[in-house]
């Protein structure tokens, strides 16, 4: 797009030292950086690079603001209640999507991204599967990471407060699920099992591996059964779809008040396993990889199971009745 013309006067306003700087070698060099972005050849092969663009910053956003709700519940200790931390994912997803949609279709996520593959390869072929998981896991890490460098005076100080009840506390040690929780997942929610375990109870046994992978594959089923239906362009509902990233982020959000407490609700291995690596590389080693009960696979493995059949569920018993009732 061409520059605007200065308006009318506004050279003969400037002073001799800004147009001089305006001429200057290293005004020039800035200008033709800017002109060659500008001029940036959007060759057909380039496109993707540009979707891989979006899925990294999407899904790093959502790792910025969900992931982050959370350090700022437990570390900081700013949050009453679960809900405040669930609408806070709610519409960082909102926000993530209404950034990238349009350039990638938002999926970042990794399963959701596999479920598109399968159900719906005319708008995103399996070619780009792979280029897509590599973006969404980098901008997973650098969520993570991002939130390790802004929250970690909080997070040393919460272990601080720990090691005053318990003195053999550690960063990577026993019981270190409850810091490291502020990055990856654990089944039960480690914050629930501290403020509702009974005397003489284990309520970390409350949740078996079986079933946090059977609550993730079906709260991600869920979610991508309502993408499928939101995006369907045979849906009179929503029919310009300005309201669908709002709609996606509360459906994100309502899972995570339902589930929370049994798996942190993870839906989305880039969510996890990018800020867990960020967790395993600062300190909590083990704790962070493979988890206290080997089940960090859990919120891989649920998810990628739980995306195809919540499309399948679709494609099978809605998609029909859309094209009959049209």
């Amino acid at each position: 797009m061409p520059s605007q013309p200065a308006p009318q006067g506004a050279e003969s306003c400037r002073s001799e030292g800004e147009k001089a700087f305006l001429k200057s070698p290293s005004m020039r060099r800035v200008l033709s950086v800017r002109d060659y972005i500008r001029t940036w050849p959007l060759k057909p092969e380039a496109k993707l690079m540009y979707e891989c663009f979006a899925e990294f910053w999407g899904t790093m956003m959502i790792a910025v603001f969900g992931v982050g709700s959370v350090n700022t519940a437990i570390a900081v200790g700013a949050h009453s209640d679960l809900w405040h931390v669930a609408m806070i994912w709610g519409f960082g997803v909102s926000l993530a999507i209404y950034c990238t949609a349009s350039v990638s279709g938002a999926h970042l996520n990794p399963a959701v991204s596999l479920a598109f593959a399968m159900f719906r390869g005319s708008q995103f072929p399996w070619s780009k599967l792979g280029w897509y998981w590599l973006a969404q896991m980098a901008g997973g890490v650098a969520g993570g990471a991002m939130n390790f460098l802004i929250f970690f005076p909080y997070i040393g100080r919460q272990e601080r407060l720990e090691r005053l009840e318990d003195p053999g506390f550690s960063r990577g040690g026993g019981g270190s699920e409850i810091s490291a929780m502020v990055f990856g997942e654990y089944y039960p929610a480690p914050d629930w099992v501290r403020g509702n375990e009974l005397e003489g109870e284990d309520a970390s046994k409350l949740v078996s591996t079986l079933g946090a992978l059977c609550v993730e594959a079906w709260g991600t089923g869920i979610l991508m059964f309502v993408i499928m239906a939101l995006t369907d362009d045979k849906q009179k509902v929503l029919i310009h779809k300005e309201m669908v990233p709002f709609m996606i982020g509360f459906t994100v959000a309502v899972l995570i008040g339902c589930y929370a407490p049994l798996t942190q609700a993870g839906w989305n291995p880039a969510r996890d396993f990018g800020p867990r690596l960020v967790a395993a590389m600062a300190g909590w080693g083990k704790i962070a990889i493979p988890g206290p009960r080997n089940g960090f696979w859990v919120y891989i493995l649920g998810p990628m199971l739980g995306a195809p059949l919540g499309a399948f569920a679709y494609v099978m018993t809605i998609e029909p009745g859309l094209r009959m009732a049209q």
